[in-house]
């Protein structure tokens, strides 16, 4: 853009944070300073600036250090995979009636649709006997590990709201998920990985980048997503002839100039800036060893199903889960998509089962056997669950049978860290309907996951915009019944 004149406009000294002669001039030594200080701090005998990552302590003593979320992206159906209703097949085929309809809100049924017996077979498990899907073969397995949570509720019908209520504990678009409330309230104790690691797995979910972003919080805080394979995240390596010397140096003197810019702009997210290029930097090294599986013996390897077509994906993403924790991670969400199945629900279902249940189960085992089961809080689970009314676009095909979204009764599991295992709590009715006994909102299970890092969900806040928001919002109870 030029004046009307034709010359380039021009500006006077105010209106930039520093001139070049006065750079030069302040900086004459200061960039000798700067390669002074890293070797002072690497040397231990100059503190650097605090990172926002770094560990801090709990509300009071925790029973988990990690968390391992395996979001099941779509709406599994709790019918036909974790709550058992034989007596639906004395309803099979019959319309709700409209004593039990009453103003139940669905998304693309009607309430008086016909009931749908689910075809799959129950079968109770371990010393605790709890029933699972024949879908669920391996996680079956890990029963005693296990609570089965069966009167989960939520206010959300849609995919995109409901997602964002179970990650950020609201329904609406720019608030923190959790990954970001518990690495703001507990730091992270790894240093050369990111405190909230990302994995996809299957094909994405509604919400997208919305169930691990960091909102209003300072974005240091926000999920990083990991790829499974070549760079953990693109662009991570350096390009060929730039060595880690340069890139150092040159970090060095990037540092040096967005202090000076935080000074003169007050802004905090510099501070993010500068700690994200300081842990990509880091980075490069750690990353390439996170994804080399070759330690790992080959038990594990077929355990997790990593070689297996079926099961590859997501068994990556549980293998790297433990891998993470390991590390000192301190929040894994691993999305998993898509059980959104409103027609081909019996193959649908099959398919999703094939590709997460053996790496869930190798999960657990795999932690339980290295001592990290007890300190790492596993929780598997969808935004909401599916009807037990039949949703049926294409009345010819019996294989075209799907289920509709439903809010007000849904399932869960949870294992390790603190959690009471072995067990089932809530209950549906005969229908799965809704939930007669222990309703579990997602915001108490929040505030149920926070409990057991030694976070009360009431007071970890972060004030914007004139008020104090938590990750619960103004609703959570923790859940008593679910902890040892």
């Amino acid at each position: 853009m030029t004046s009307q004149t034709g010359a380039a406009p021009t500006r006077t000294a105010r209106e930039f944070p520093f001139s070049r002669r006065g750079f030069l001039r302040d900086s004459a030594c200061g960039l000798g300073a700067i390669a002074l200080a890293r070797l002072f701090v690497d040397d231990g005998l100059l503190a650097a600036a605090p990172s926002p990552l770094q560990p801090r302590d709990p509300h009071f003593a925790p029973t988990a250090r990690n968390v391992i979320f395996l979001f099941q992206a779509g709406g599994p159906s709790q019918l036909d995979l974790l709550d058992p209703k034989p007596s639906m097949r004395q309803w099979d085929g019959r319309a709700l009636p409209p004593s039990m309809a009453g103003d139940l809100e669905l998304a693309f049924i009607r309430p008086d649709a016909r009931i749908w017996a689910s075809p799959r077979r129950f079968r109770r498990h371990g010393h605790s006997g709890t029933a699972f899907s024949d879908l669920l073969p391996h996680t079956a397995r890990r029963a005693d590990d296990i609570c089965v949570v069966r009167s989960m509720t939520t206010d959300q019908i849609n995919h995109h709201t409901g997602q964002l209520m179970m990650a950020c504990g609201t329904p609406f678009v720019g608030h923190p998920s959790m990954g970001a409330w518990v690495t703001y309230g507990l730091g992270s104790e790894s240093k050369d990985l990111p405190g909230f690691v990302v994995l996809n797995s299957g094909s994405g979910a509604d919400a997208g980048s919305g169930i691990w972003s960091s909102g209003f919080l300072p974005s240091s805080y926000q999920g990083v997503p990991f790829r499974g394979t070549g760079d953990p995240v693109l662009y991570l390596s350096n390009p060929d002839g730039y060595s880690r010397a340069s890139q150092r140096a040159r970090l060095d003197a990037l540092g040096d100039l967005n202090r000076m810019h935080r000074e003169l702009s007050g802004d905090p997210e510099v501070d993010a800036r500068i700690a994200s290029y300081e842990l990509a930097f880091r980075m490069q090294m750690a990353a390439p060893e996170l994804l080399d599986f070759s330690g790992e013996t080959r038990a594990t390897l077929d355990a997790y199903g990593v070689e297996d077509e079926a099961t590859s994906q997501f068994g990556r993403s549980c293998l790297l889960a433990r891998r993470l924790v390991e590390r000192g991670v301190r929040f894994v969400q691993i999305v998993h998509a898509s059980w959104d199945h409103h027609a081909e629900l019996e193959k649908g279902i099959e398919k999703e089962s094939l590709a997460t249940d053996k790496p869930s189960a190798a999960l657990l085992a795999d932690l339980r056997q290295r001592g990290l089961l007890d300190t790492t809080l596993v929780v598997w689970g969808g935004e909401f669950g599916r009807t037990p009314m039949v949703e049926d676009r294409t009345p010819s095909r019996q294989a075209s049978r799907g289920r509709d979204h439903h809010r007000l009764a849904f399932s869960v599991w949870l294992a390790g860290g603190g959690i009471r295992s072995g067990q089932v709590v809530g209950r549906t009715d005969d229908l799965g309907l809704r939930v007669d006994e222990d309703p579990v909102d997602v915001n108490d299970l929040q505030a149920t996951i926070l409990h057991c890092l030694g976070l009360d969900h009431k007071r970890l806040t972060f004030r914007h915009q004139g008020r104090d928001f938590r990750l619960t919002d103004v609703r959570g109870n923790v859940m008593r019944n679910l902890l040892a």
